[in-house]
Parts: C-alpha cells; sequence; structure tokens
C-alpha cells in the first residue's frame, strides 16, 4: 500500500484502540464541544441535545457576543451551563471532552481537526473538509495517525431515502450509467462593496484568520460571505455544491477523474466577490475501462428546475411547499440536486429520488423523507462508542475525495484550462502552476502539518 492509497484510499478498517479512550458503554455520556456557534452551527446545537447521552460540554467562538448568546440559548434548552472559550486551543485541554464539532470558515477546518485528533478527540468536520487538496491528505492522514473517528458534514449520506437510491443504481434500475449532473443553482444576490473598518468589539479576529494571510478587517470578509473570497472560502461549488458534488460521486461509484475543465466567472454584479458564481465543470472518469462523465453546474440567480428538483408540491404552490415538503419563498428559484442518466432510463435527486424509466419515460421507484436533522450526528456519536469507523455514513476519506474534486474545479477554472489529473501520484501532470495551487502560505503559527503514517 503506497503512502497515496494510506491516506486517500477507500474507507479503512476500525481503528485501534491504541491512543483511544475506553469504549464508553451506550449510557455513558459522551461529551462534545461545539466549535463555531453561527451558521451552520446552530444546527449542530440543535443536534446534539436530541441524542441520548450526550452532552455539550464546551462552547467555543471567535465572536465573544455570539458565543454569549449562544451559551444562554443552550443553557434554556439543557438546563446545563457550557465551559466557553474563544480559543480552541485552551478547549483541548481539557481531558473530559470526549468529541468537537466543528463549524467554523472553510480555511480553518483542516487545521482544528488535526489540533482536535492530536489532542485525543473525536471530530465532526462541517464541508468541505479542506480549502486546499494538501490539506484534504492531511486531514485523513490526522484520522488514521491518530486512530480517531472523523466524520465529514456531507449528511445526505444518513438519508435512508439515499442510501436506497445507492442500492437501486447498484441494482441497475436505470440501467448502466454513463452520466451523473451535479446541480447548483442558488439564489445569491450581490454583496456590494463594504470598507476597511476597525475590528469589532469582542471579535478575536487573528485567531478567525488562523492560517490565511492578515488582512485588513472588512464585513464582507467576515461571517458567511467569507464563501466568496479566496483566502477563506471556496465558491458555491465548494459551499452548497460540495453536498451535490459528494452525491454524484457517490451514487455514480466513482473516485478520482483523470481530466477536469472547469469555465466560469462572476457575471452581472460588481462587487468584492473573488469566486465565481457561474460556473459548469466537467469531470472525465476511467471505470473499469469504461468512460463517465460528471457535470457540475453553479448558477446564481434566476433558473428553471429540472427533473422536478426545486418544484412545488402541485395543489400547494400558494403554501410555499417545494417536493421536499419545505417552506419556499415567492421569489425562490433554487434547484439543487443530481441527476443520473443510465441506458434504461434516469434518476432525480433531491431529498429524495425519484426515476423515470424506458423511452416512455414511465415512473419508475422513488421514495421522499424529511431530514430531521439529527441522523448524521447520531451516526457519529454511535462511532464514537464503538471506535469502528467503518460505521460513520460520510467517513473523512470519502469527504477527503469529494473536496478535491471541487478544488480541482476551482483550481482548472482559476487557470483556464483543462487538467489532466494523476490519482497515483496526485497531481496534475506536467502542470507546475496547477499543482502550486494544492496548497497556500501558511502563516504561523496556524500552519497545518504535514502528517506521516
Amino acid at each position: 500500500m503506497n503512502r497515496r492509497t494510506f491516506l486517500m484510499g477507500s474507507v479503512a478498517g476500525a481503528a485501534t484502540a491504541a491512543g483511544a479512550k475506553a469504549i464508553p458503554s451506550p449510557n455513558d455520556t459522551v461529551r462534545v464541544a461545539c466549535v463555531g456557534l453561527r451558521g451552520r452551527g446552530t444546527a449542530h446545537l440543535r443536534a446534539y441535545p436530541r441524542i441520548p447521552n450526550v452532552e455539550i460540554a464546551a462552547l467555543c467562538d471567535v465572536d465573544e457576543s455570539i458565543l454569549a448568546q449562544r451559551s444562554q440559548d443552550l443553557e434554556k434548552v439543557t438546563h446545563k451551563k457550557a465551559a466557553t472559550y474563544t480559543d480552541l486551543r485552551k478547549l483541548l485541554e481539557d481531558k473530559s471532552i470526549d468529541a468537537i464539532s466543528i463549524a467554523t470558515p472553510n480555511h480553518t477546518h483542516t487545521l482544528l481537526t488535526v489540533w482536535g485528533c492530536q489532542a485525543g478527540k473525536d471530530v465532526y468536520v462541517e464541508k468541505p473538509c479542506s480549502h486546499n487538496i494538501f490539506e484534504a491528505q492531511q486531514v485523513v492522514a490526522a484520522a488514521r495517525r491518530y486512530n480517531r473517528m472523523v466524520q465529514h458534514g456531507t449528511q445526505s449520506r444518513s438519508m435512508e431515502s439515499m442510501q436506497e437510491a445507492v442500492q437501486k443504481l447498484r441494482e441497475g434500475v436505470i440501467g448502466d450509467m454513463y452520466m451523473a449532473r451535479g446541480l447548483c443553482y442558488k439564489w445569491r444576490d450581490t454583496i456590494g462593496h463594504t470598507p476597511v473598518e476597525a475590528v469589532p468589539a469582542g471579535v478575536h479576529y487573528d485567531l478567525w484568520l488562523g492560517p490565511a494571510p492578515k488582512r485588513e478587517f472588512t464585513r464582507n470578509r467576515f461571517h458567511y460571505n467569507f464563501h466568496w473570497f479566496w483566502d477563506y472560502g471556496n465558491g458555491d461549488i465548494g459551499n452548497q455544491g460540495v453536498h451535490q458534488m459528494d452525491l454524484a460521486r457517490w451514487l455514480f461509484g466513482v473516485t478520482y477523474p483523470t481530466r477536469v475543465c472547469a469555465m466560469g466567472s462572476r457575471y452581472m454584479f460588481d462587487d468584492d466577490q473573488e469566486t465565481p458564481n457561474t460556473m459548469v465543470a466537467n469531470f472525465e472518469f476511467e471505470d473499469g475501462g469504461k468512460k463517465k462523465l460528471m457535470v457540475f453546474e453553479v448558477r446564481h440567480w434566476i433558473s428553471n428546475h429540472e427533473a422536478g428538483i426545486g418544484e412545488p408540491v402541485p395543489g400547494q404552490e400558494s403554501h410555499g411547499v417545494d417536493v421536499r415538503g419545505l417552506p419556499t419563498k415567492a421569489a425562490d428559484s433554487n434547484t439543487v440536486g443530481n441527476i443520473f442518466y443510465g441506458s434504461k432510463g434516469y434518476m432525480a435527486i433531491g431529498d429524495g429520488y425519484k426515476t423515470w424509466l424506458g423511452k416512455e419515460q414511465a415512473p419508475g421507484p422513488a421514495r421522499t423523507d424529511k431530514r430531521e436533522g439529527v441522523e448524521h450526528f447520531s451516526n457519529f456519536i454511535q462511532a464514537v462508542r464503538t471506535r469502528k469507523n467503518t460505521e460513520l455514513h460520510a467517513e473523512i476519506a470519502e469527504g477527503a475525495i469529494s473536496t478535491v474534486l471541487i478544488h480541482l474545479a476551482n483550481i482548472s477554472c482559476r487557470l483556464g484550462r483543462t487538467l489532466n489529473f494523476d490519482a497515483s501520484a496526485m497531481s496534475c501532470v506536467g502542470d507546475t502552476e496547477a499543482n502550486e495551487l494544492f496548497t497556500r502560505n501558511y502563516r504561523t503559527p496556524f500552519v497545518v502539518p504535514t502528517i506521516t503514517s
């Protein structure tokens, strides 16, 4: 087994007991620390109190006002006061913490995960698990070296409908698949321009910047809009799109592509955004001697629905409910999902799946289920207890592969050319400039280390 296979291959077997805590029984309390408390972090705070024998024992955020508010909110629900921190390194000194649950900006995901693994904590890390390809390798290596359970935040893998959809495709419900599409059409308004200003009181900006270059503070570079800057985010293909990328790769049954070609830019708006708001990326795979094509599309404005994805339920349009049973806005034109094409028909993925078979496109097997919002976290806690990473629905090695595809698409788009990717060497063949974008210059002391096997 070469080093690349060790770091980035398919899910490895159960972690050994070396370096792990004693296996907790189902009645033992698992103590979790939530790190990053805005946006997606609120889902973490809602989920863990719903899991039996799980306690949110600590909270961590670099914004003291958010930290104080979330602490108060959590205490009202659990009737317990969690410890609070602004610096994860201090939190990790607490030996009683079993796991950390990370929902910080993309550029800190890998470093915080590595720190957690080194401190003997299991880790749930939001998507994408890395800011670049080098980090995708290190986050898997850290999980292996320190024998940690690391779950990637691509929670669709814990949906029963998605697991059933995989089974149906493997059984050949639509025949031999030759093409997959990922759709990320989300209404994204302009972010405008924001001036340089003083760092808000209570914000530990140096900790927020972490590995990224030192820059003066602006509102657009902070909180959610960080997604649209290369220093911290990966555009919408790495924000919302990572879910559809992961589903496309999983259901399509592929790992790394041999060729990647992406084109896109910022259209319509003149604002501070750096990442493309519209992109089309093409991935070609060699699968058992057969070529397969995956197309991924990002759009930021008004768009049509496809294959029923995003369309309101007939008869319920006035109630603003979509096919997933979720409320919609009148101006909402989001179409987020996947379509798979085969020799016998096609399958569409939203929060469930539908199939259409034969030339007549007759309705085939279908299933819709609601997201409860807790399944993926429960799956993580289960693995924390059993010490079997094979039980994780989104084990970090799988998340890392999906994340690498996102980075390859962004690199191709930024350089304006096709990449020929060699997975065995984890590099773009004959393209020094592309390979240089696999990593970044890290700001001391927030350096992502190279983890050796």
